[in-house]
């Protein structure tokens, strides 16, 4: 099975709780709009209220789709008391977490490491990372009570070969690729299943800042790079684990 050219079935994601952050724009937005599309039960991740309720709008605007849910969470500020506050209400709300997609990140600055803003770096390094490590940990045991558990991480083509100028940025997804290792490691004999997904060159907002000088009409949009993001939310990758897929 290509990931790339997987085409998911209707309802395949039906009754399945996905969380995904960064859901209010670019590749969040789409996949949640697309997962609730399939019947999954959504849980809104972001920072920005105003967008995340559009969101909410344009997936209750879809025939079918069950009702979602918003998590407000800065993932730069955020204490522990608002990773396990979540926690509790998706295991008294819905008893389980099937789908955890770490879509949010940040860019940096892309800089030389010698010019390098240490605070930026910390910054970067927190959402990209920690921040994902914290989520994680604190949603496992919710993940654990599904049947079919998936989490994906947002890797990147600098995250696995080096490129200059794109410092904390590519260090981060280093980092991510790594956690994403061990933790499928630690997992291996049980059902969850734990994945890297690398989204390539996407029409972003992120991309745009990365690239400002690109022509974004060459990139694919965040729709078209869905394949693998289904995939791996369905039912079709069970066994699949410690992977790290291209989008595209």
């Amino acid at each position: 099975m290509d990931p790339k050219s997987y085409t998911a079935a209707a309802d395949s994601l039906r009754e399945r709780i996905i969380l995904i952050t960064g859901a209010s724009d670019g590749i969040g937005r789409a996949l949640a709009l697309k997962s609730a599309e399939l019947g999954a039960q959504v849980i809104l991740h972001g920072r920005n209220v105003s967008k995340l309720e559009a969101v909410y709008d344009e997936i209750e605007a879809i025939d079918g789709a069950p009702r979602p849910s918003i998590a407000v969470i800065d993932l730069l500020t955020a204490e522990s008391a608002a990773y396990e506050t979540l926690a509790s209400s998706i295991a008294e709300e819905f008893g389980r977490l099937d789908g955890l997609v770490h879509n949010a990140g940040i860019l940096g600055e892309r800089y030389a490491i010698e010019q390098y803003d240490a605070v930026m770096w910390q910054q970067v390094m927190h959402v990209n990372v920690t921040a994902a490590f914290a989520l994680t940990q604190v949603l496992l045991p919710v993940l654990k009570e599904s049947p079919d558990p998936s989490i994906i991480f947002t890797s990147s083509g600098v995250g696995r070969v080096g490129r200059a100028f794109w410092g904390a940025y590519a260090v981060s997804k280093f980092a991510t690729e790594g956690m994403s290792q061990v933790l499928a490691a630690e997992h291996d004999a049980q059902k969850l299943r734990v994945n890297c997904i690398n989204p390539g060159g996407t029409r972003t907002k992120m991309r745009q800042e990365a690239f400002p000088a690109e022509d974004r009409d060459l990139l694919k949009t965040p729709e078209e790079i869905l394949p693998a993001y289904l995939y791996l939310l369905g039912p079709d990758s069970k066994g699949v684990t410690g992977q790290s897929i291209d989008a595209q």
